[in-house]
């Protein structure tokens, strides 16, 4: 049985990687090219891709067109969704670490460098990418569980 990603490990994921970047970055911020703004704004389409990949198959089970006929959603595809979700989660949470990391340098080098400046909306962009990975992949993973039977005691599992 698959367990739900547990958001205190995203959690953990995110501050250590916020750590281990907020280490390195302070030996070796002088080295780094300007960060631009569109820098973390790669996450934003994915997450986006997985909100409408979520509604599509919420719409499927919903309605109870889960199988392997034609205009119905297969258990593999579910399956593939959720491992899609739970590998996104740990993208978007060690991401999101990381770009923490980096603001947690620069804010307090704003007043006194100019590059830190310069640097803290590309930083900005790449953080809520990250958070925003990490809700549209939780939503994903949320969508894939199967309806709730009658016949069961307690709800249903992601599918697997």
């Amino acid at each position: 049985m698959l367990r739900p990603t547990r958001i205190r490990d995203l959690l953990g994921l995110a501050l250590l990687a916020a750590v281990v970047a907020w280490l390195l970055i302070r030996s070796m911020y002088g080295s780094l090219p300007p960060i631009p703004v569109y820098a973390g704004a790669s996450l934003y389409p994915v997450a986006a891709l997985e909100v409408v990949l979520a509604f599509m198959i919420r719409s499927r089970v919903g309605k109870h067109e889960i199988g392997d006929g034609p205009r119905q959603l297969h258990p593999i595809t579910a399956a593939r969704a959720v491992a899609l979700a739970k590998a996104s989660a740990l993208v978007g949470a060690a991401s999101a670490g990381v770009w923490s990391g980096f603001l947690l340098f620069l804010m307090p080098q704003r007043a006194v460098v100019q590059a830190a400046a310069e640097d803290t909306s590309g930083v900005l962009v790449g953080a809520f990418a990250g958070v925003a990975l990490v809700a549209a992949a939780l939503w994903l993973e949320h969508c894939c569980k199967t309806p709730e039977d009658p016949d069961e005691p307690s709800g249903g599992d992601p599918a697997t």
